[in-house]
């Protein structure tokens, strides 16, 4: 399926994005970051690892002129990676969805079950994943990077 497909299925909405909202974003994410580095909980660490890979997902959907609707948002919005980013990210998006189902039981059934691998692993891949976003916007969406003049 395409994003088109995804929009009339009612699973994306149009959106406009600024290059504002783009950096505000990209704010959350580097916050995220560094908090995910921080003496707290496995839990707590991957829970904002997490964050950080969710809200690089939407700024390349919200690049690419859509936002999730709010019926499986998380969902939508990080299997569009590989729709967006191409084929070879539908590893990256499995990954993270499968974070995704994780990081939901840890919120609603029980702590405690995240390793500290678990958690330094997804912090990793989200910082690696906010180079290639942000090399990705420069590339294909100059007019919404935060770095482009």
């Amino acid at each position: 399926m395409s994003l088109s497909d995804w929009a009339k299925a009612g699973w994306l909405k149009p959106h406009q994005p600024t290059r504002q909202q783009v950096a505000a974003v990209f704010g959350v994410v580097d916050r995220d970051l560094e908090d995910s580095g921080r003496n707290l909980s496995s839990d707590g660490r991957f829970n904002i690892a997490y964050n950080a890979a969710l809200q690089l997902c939407a700024i390349v959907l919200f690049a690419e002129g859509w936002k999730a609707d709010k019926l499986n948002a998380h969902h939508r919005t990080l299997n569009a990676l590989p729709l967006i980013l191409g084929k070879e990210r539908q590893a990256d998006a499995d990954y993270l969805d499968a974070c995704r189902a994780k990081r939901n039981r840890l919120e609603y059934d029980a702590a405690g079950r995240v390793s500290e691998e678990e958690a330094k692993e997804l912090r990793e891949f989200a910082a690696e994943l906010r180079e290639a976003v942000a090399a990705w916007l420069g590339e294909q969406h100059p007019e919404l990077s935060p770095w482009k003049k």
